[in-house]
């Protein structure tokens, strides 16, 4: 048995120290070129790495040069740094150490470095650690496989991947520079930092202990762990990473709830949800297939909301039209609704214009539940629809969701629809139907019947069509007041369908009414104020020259003349009677 455990402690024994074995005691020192003294570096002279102690000294001409090897509990000192090892080849010409097996290098300002080996040069005092390298100070800890050590510059260095811990982030890089002064780590490569809540990814960062801050100088992206589709993204900033503060100042990005925000500056508050953008700032909504363009933007990322002002416009891209609108200030936010399902809602606020290419609108205001499609249009709004304009104190534009197009319109108080009568010519020529409440149902992209309800009116040009060759003879005017009135828009006409409670219709030929009769005393057809390309939308008004159009009273000035030679005629003639004097 005491054989058996002899011969075990032997082979662990062996095995302990195969390692220093591997080092052949045969060849010449060679260095590392890290060892090369920099011309630049002051260093100070003439001090000699200091033996302090060992178990066993030995000293072997055929064996490391003839230099001295120590073996077991070996101390080394060399200017207030201690180095231990189980042993320790010293080559006194070169002022030059090898350390192998549990090295320990001990700073003069408490560093510490373990490792499997270690090359020292005391005349540059560089040194380079091998083999599951640890480096401690009050600041962090550095795990590698190889770490090159100055003391003058007081830095570490490696190349081959490693781990930094300083208890509220672990940082791992495949190349990293420690400025053990200014507790600053500068990684040049690949690198994560990983924390409780966030992971930063990217190349090219110094981390300062000390203030716990980030600074990106390359590709960079912070992680929210709990929301990983919520992340920041940026080429070039500051991260202060114990407010969980961001500042983003080159081809930044945050993510947000499925939405992005661009801008040339940024900064975004973590704990908050806060953020905002400076310059070309752009807010997108993949989900909704729309985006805001403006100078300035803010988020609120915790209540799922935006604002974008400093000449902001709003893209909407559907299926069929696109839809351009442009505001003083936009808002875009999501809210529950009583079933507690989130909707989305964009806003605008003063000088709302609004382009597609099948209809257009203004108004002081917007807003646009996204989710339902509906767009309120609100305080004197305008809407055109191909030769048709709706005025009211509210319009509501109804879109059905599935073909993105406008199934229908509501306005609300003092409705007023206008349709050009012949939209071939420039006849000053109106059909309209006004009303207290009206709803505008669309078929094909276009608007195709009204019904009127309260103090409906309608002043309407009635034809008739010839059935052979299809052209229209004007039979007159037609007068209508209902309580309800229901009219089909065609395309060169509007048709009164139904006229009902209290209908009171009648057709007047052309000339028995006065032009003064024909047009409403609210009539306001506007063509000056209407976009009609989609830059226009950036202009108060395009104030586009009004078109002029051709009043045609030809038979009513004739029945006008008759009258009035029929009224001469029924005067009572005079007789003049002559005076004698």
């Amino acid at each position: 048995m005491k054989k058996i455990l002899f011969v075990l402690f032997i082979f662990i024994y062996a095995l302990g120290f195969s390692q220093i074995d591997k080092l052949n005691s045969k060849e010449p020192l060679v260095k590392d070129p890290y060892f090369k003294k920099e011309t630049n570096v002051a260093v100070q002279p003439g001090q000699k790495v200091r033996f302090i102690h060992s178990d066993l000294f030995e000293r072997k001409q055929d064996m490391y040069g003839g230099n001295p090897f120590f073996t077991g509990n070996v101390q080394f000192e060399h200017q207030g740094a201690m180095l231990t090892a189980d042993r320790v080849i010293f080559y006194e010409k070169e002022n030059f150490a090898k350390a192998i097996g549990n090295v320990l290098l001990v700073t003069s300002d408490g560093n510490r470095i373990t490792s499997n080996e270690m090359e020292y040069d005391g005349n540059t005092q560089r040194g380079i650690a091998r083999g599951k390298v640890v480096l401690t100070d009050a600041k962090q800890t550095i795990s590698t496989d190889v770490l090159y050590y100055d003391r003058v510059k007081n830095t570490a260095y490696f190349n081959s991947g490693g781990t930094i811990n300083d208890g509220r982030n672990t940082m791992w890089t495949q190349s990293a520079t420690y400025f053990i002064d200014s507790k600053t780590n500068e990684f040049t490569n690949n690198y994560t930092i990983d924390n409780a809540q966030y992971r930063v990814e990217g190349k090219n960062i110094k981390h300062y202990q000390n203030t716990n801050i980030a600074e990106f100088f390359g590709p960079t992206t912070i992680i929210n762990k709990e929301k990983p589709s919520n992340y920041v993204y940026t080429e070039n900033g500051k991260y202060l990473m114990n407010e969980k503060q961001v500042y983003l100042n080159k081809n930044s990005r945050i993510y947000y709830n499925g939405k992005i925000l661009k801008g040339d500056k940024m900064f975004f508050n973590q704990l908050t949800g806060f953020g905002k953008a400076e310059g070309n700032v752009r807010l997108d909504d993949p989900k909704e297939n729309r985006y805001i363009i403006g100078g300035y933007g803010e988020i609120y990322e915790k209540i799922d909301s935006a604002m974008i002002t400093q000449k902001p416009y709003a893209v909407k891209i559907m299926n069929q039209d696109t839809a351009y609108i442009a505001a003083e200030r936009f808002l875009s936010y999501q809210k529950l609704d009583s079933t507690q399902k989130k909707k989305s809602f964009l806003r605008g606020y003063k000088k709302v214009r609004l382009f597609m290419t099948k209809a257009q609108g203004r108004a002081d205001s917007l807003s646009f539940n996204e989710t339902d499609g509906i767009l309120h249009l609100n305080v004197k709004p305008l809407f055109w629809s191909g030769e048709k304009q709706i005025s009211g104190d509210k319009i509501e534009a109804y879109f059905n969701t599935t073909e993105q197009n406008i199934d229908s319109l509501k306005v609300i108080g003092n409705a007023f629809a206008i349709s050009k009568a012949d939209s071939l010519t420039l006849k000053d020529e109106f059909n309209q139907v006004k009303g207290n409440l009206m709803t505008i149902f669309y078929q094909n992209n276009e608007i195709k019947i009204a019904k009127v309800t309260g103090n409906a009116q309608a002043i309407t040009y009635a034809d008739s069509e010839d059935a052979k060759t299809k052209q229209l003879d004007r039979i007159g005017i037609a007068l209508s007041t209902c309580g309800q009135i229901e009219a089909l828009f065609e395309e060169r006409k509007i048709q009164i369908i139904s006229c009902n409670i209290g209908a009171n219709s009648d057709i007047y030929p052309m000339s028995m009414i006065a032009p003064d009769k024909r047009k409403f005393t609210d009539f306001n057809w506007n063509t000056k104020d209407r976009p009609r390309k989609w830059e226009d939308i950036f202009l108060d008004t395009p104030n586009y020259e009004e078109v002029k159009y051709e009043t045609d009273d030809t038979l009513y000035q004739k029945a006008e003349e008759l009258r009035k030679k029929e009224e001469a005629k029924k005067k009572p003639k005079t007789i003049k009677r002559d005076r004698k004097l």
